[in-house]
């Protein structure tokens, strides 16, 4: 073996460490605030009703312009995008680190939303194009698979732990050192590219698809503050699904298109990516109701409640990088995928059972271990399968895809599951207030409880349509790679 060969094998490796840095900080930054909220809001003096913009923010910025960030990483070139989305991400974190005012903090929040839009998918698009040969990639894709499925439950350890210990500032100055390494990996490891300069930017495109899930996402975003019922919540969706049918349409005549079609032809990569989408819809009752019934019903701390997340990180990187990693490059996503779907839906029922007075050990951990199994296995196959068979020239296109799924598919289950939860509370305490000597404390905890156990049965079901619809769809055998997707390193 060459010297050459070693150090070009080594670069890679290298190279998927820091692209697992960046992943990782754009992947936390969305819950890693969450557990800061109540200790922000002391500071700052900011209402109840206003918190939420601190994480819609980020949202909205961060899921509208992904197709454009995307599309700018294969103009700009991978390794210059990644330079600018970590620089302006770290620069977004020092302010909003460094904020005196509610609205210095959310704008803060948005811009880092922005650079994450050109980040996320241009660390993605490096990966693609740096991983080629079947063994490597499902090893490599498997490690950030694991990273990015773990991403939201570390964000809870980590925002537990600064909140705790330092204060809710540094869940946002801890994206410092983060970047830092990054750059530095990205200056030494990641070579360049120079970018399809010759292709336009789609303006016509980039703006009806930057509307259009702008409106969606924030029509989501705001059905989880109201309902359903709500008319803002319903326009906005209306408004969001035509511009993005109006994309659609425009994407068929243009001669650039920001989204090229074709890459929805194949079918593993529709299946790899709807799984992606039911996934995301699915794993946020656990982020969301899970926290809430460790600390409301259970009574853990911040911190005590990031380290119960843990079995599930342990449990995503195990079957990633254990299972995924040998098995992808075997027998592809196929056999992986659907059975990942089965294990998350055994997770989330095992979910429906937690009483009120529960042992973590007995009650928790159990789904926490099987979830984390199953999503080790859909994460990793899911993501390399997406963006296998991938064009140089459409690498960041077909990664922002992947990551605009999971974006709307968790802003989707955030709302769904939510407002399915809350509207079964209501009605069970209803039902429960008729005659009974329990106290109101006790009565209102077993309502939410039900309304949890059956936000939880429809996770399950997304999880059981999921493991239908990638059984049905996805092919079998490793997809194969175009013939111009050729290594960087």
């Amino acid at each position: 073996m060459s010297t050459t060969h070693v150090s070009s094998h080594a670069r890679r490796w290298w190279a998927l460490a820091v692209l697992s840095i960046a992943q990782l900080m754009v992947a936390l930054d969305a819950t890693v605030i969450n557990i800061a909220l109540p200790r922000a809001q002391l500071s700052l003096h900011f209402s109840t009703g206003n918190r939420q913009w601190l994480i819609t923010a980020y949202a909205l910025a961060f899921g509208s312009l992904l197709l454009l960030g995307g599309r700018l990483s294969d103009l700009w070139g991978r390794r210059n995008s990644l330079f600018v989305g970590l620089a302006g991400f770290a620069l977004a974190s020092a302010l909003g680190g460094t904020a005196h005012s509610f609205s210095m903090l959310v704008t803060a929040r948005a811009v880092q939303g922005v650079f994450g839009a050109l980040l996320a998918p241009a660390a993605l698009a490096a990966l693609t194009v740096t991983f080629t040969e079947p063994k490597e990639r499902a090893k490599a894709f498997a490690i950030y698979g694991a990273i990015g499925g773990s991403g939201a439950a570390i964000g809870l350890l980590l925002g537990g732990a600064l909140t705790q210990w330092a204060s809710w500032r540094w869940c946002l100055f801890i994206n410092l050192f983060f970047a830092a390494a990054a750059l530095v990996g990205v200056a030494l490891f990641v070579n360049g590219d120079k970018g399809h300069h010759r292709t336009r930017l789609d303006v016509l495109g980039t703006a009806l698809a930057s509307g259009g899930l702008f409106f969606v996402v924030y029509g989501l975003g705001h059905a989880v503050t109201t309902s359903w019922s709500n008319n803002y919540t319903w326009s906005s969706l209306v408004v969001g699904v035509a511009l993005l049918a109006l994309f659609i349409l425009w994407q068929q005549r243009s001669k650039h298109p920001l989204l090229p079609l074709r890459l929805l032809l194949d079918r593993t990569r529709s299946g790899s990516l709807i799984a992606l989408f039911i996934t995301s819809v699915g794993m946020f009752g656990v982020s969301l109701f899970l926290a809430y019934y460790l600390q409301s019903t259970l009574g853990f701390s911040p911190m005590r409640t990031g380290i119960a997340f843990l079995p599930l990180v342990a449990a995503i990187a195990f079957t990633a990088t254990i299972a995924s990693a040998r098995l992808l490059a075997k027998v592809g996503p196929r056999p992986l995928i659907p059975v990942g779907m089965v294990l998350g839906m055994m997770g989330m029922i095992l979910f429906t059972r937690l009483p009120a007075n529960s042992d973590y050990v007995d009650h928790v951990l159990p789904g926490l271990v099987v979830l984390g199994m199953g999503l080790g296995l859909i994460f990793a196959p899911a993501t390399a399968s997406a963006t296998a068979a991938i064009q140089h020239r459409d690498a960041g296109a077909a990664s922002a895809l992947v990551n605009t799924t999971q974006q709307v598919g968790g802003s989707m289950g955030t709302a769904l599951l939510n407002t399915i939860a809350v509207s079964v509370s209501l009605h069970a305490m209803q039902h429960l207030k008729s005659p009974s000597r329990l106290s109101s404390k006790t009565l209102a905890t077993a309502a939410t409880l039900h309304g949890y156990a059956v936000a939880f049965w429809w996770a399950a079901g997304f999880f059981g349509v999921g493991a239908v619809i990638t059984f049905f769809m996805l092919e079998s055998g490793v997809p194969e790679f175009e013939s111009d997707l050729v290594p960087l390193l």
